[in-house]
């Protein structure tokens, strides 16, 4: 399996000139072949190949002096990513009906990332990372690289550098842990166990909003295309990149508990694109990253031996776990109460049993922890009654 290991880099002022200027070439690359391609379809009424493309730049190299300046290797992965951008283009066009949309111009500073898709156009020697045509980079390598690397990628993030590497390796086999869960995220608990465990919410983005509006405040105000302008845009840059570190930290400390103490995990297969379409609750969506931390905690599942498992979402919190009875209720009502068998338990946790019960894991026919998955209910559910009245 693949898995990347991303690390802080340190450029010095000369070395990140050279990745300024290497960022600015690939981005008038990537908008030149998008024209070339526009052109020619409209010339011909054929696409341009990435083939046809690679031969065209290979010419332009004796032209244009500016493109021998990058390493070769990157400027081909720029027509990789054109060429993945128009797939793409053709698959939403097809599957969605014509709405689709068409690759679009990379605007000045919002080309961001560099692939360098195999040795040796970079290498790690002597604790330092020596990239072809920039130089040997300070890098902070924190932790040991497990298996075959494949490609190295520098990205731009605010004013930081990161360097991540793609390595191929085989996960050493390890003793699975017993047992199954079922997992309800949610917006006032961020995520629930079908045994009652419940992970609080940390909200990262709404604790850091009002500093976020002062700055953002303070960014609208700057004189467009002045070098203050450019120095707020950068403080509003790394904010948003704290709160995004704090909440893939949280997301990977939270799969990491749940994958060391269960070798069955069920979760909601969440349509969260069509979910962040409510007004009212999109921003809160957002700030607690479902789709992140499934994405997460599935590799991390995959990686550990356990088995992961998405269940169809609808009606896992109105429908009851103990007798099936659907029960319908509001966002604001946080308890179920099932007016047929007498169930009483928090909201959140009858979703997660229903989400377990619903995996492979939840029939007793098919798995040994069925059984468990039918006695969660009644074990949990006086001291649930108490917590939640």
């Amino acid at each position: 399996m693949r898995k990347t290991y991303k690390y802080r880099i340190y450029a010095s002022k000369a070395q990140e000139a050279k990745l300024l200027a290497t960022l600015e070439v690939c981005r008038i690359l990537y908008n030149s072949c998008l024209v070339d391609r526009k052109n020619h379809y409209e010339a011909t009424g054929k696409g341009l190949s990435r083939v046809r493309q690679q031969e065209i730049l290979t010419g332009d190299k004796h032209r244009v002096l500016l493109l021998n300046e990058v390493h070769s290797q990157v400027l081909q992965d720029v027509l990789f990513r054109v060429d993945r951008a128009f797939q793409g283009f053709f698959r939403r066009l097809k599957n969605n009906n014509g709405k689709a949309g068409y690759p679009r111009f990379k605007p000045e500073g919002r080309y961001d990332s560099i692939t360098y898709p195999q040795e040796p156009g970079f290498r790690v020697e002597n604790g330092k990372l020596k990239l072809s045509k920039i130089g040997h980079l300070k890098i902070k390598m924190h932790r040991a690289i497990i298996g075959q690397v494949k490609t190295c990628t520098i990205r731009r993030d605010g004013d930081h550098w990161y360097a991540s590497f793609s390595a191929e390796y085989e996960p050493e086999a390890r003793p699975i842990p017993a047992g199954a869960v079922g997992v309800d995220v949610g917006l006032k608990s961020f995520a629930t166990l079908s045994d009652g465990t419940k992970v609080e919410n940390p909200r990262h983005l709404r604790k850091a909003e009002g500093r976020l509006q002062r700055k953002q405040r303070e960014l609208s105000r700057k004189k467009k295309c002045g070098a203050n302008r450019r120095k707020a845009r950068m403080i509003v840059a790394n904010l948003h990149r704290k709160v995004r570190n704090q909440r893939s930290d949280f997301h990977h400390k939270v799969a990491r508990k749940i994958v060391d103490s269960c070798g069955f995990i069920a979760a909601e297969d969440l349509k969260i694109r069509n979910m962040v379409r409510n007004r009212h609750l999109s921003k809160s969506i957002s700030d607690a990253g479902w789709g992140g931390f499934l994405n997460i905690l599935a590799y991390k599942a995959e990686e550990a031996g356990c088995r992961f498992e998405k269940v169809p979402p609808h009606n896992t919190s109105v429908n009851c776990s103990g007798c099936g009875a659907s029960v319908p209720k509001t966002l604001a009502v946080r308890v179920h109460r099932c007016p047929a068998c007498g169930l009483f338990l928090d909201r959140d946790l009858n979703a997660a049993i229903n989400i377990l019960q619903r995996s492979t894991a939840g029939t007793a026919e098919n798995n040994a922890w069925g059984e468990a998955v039918r006695q969660c209910p009644s074990e949990n559910q006086e001291a649930l009654s108490l917590a939640s009245g």
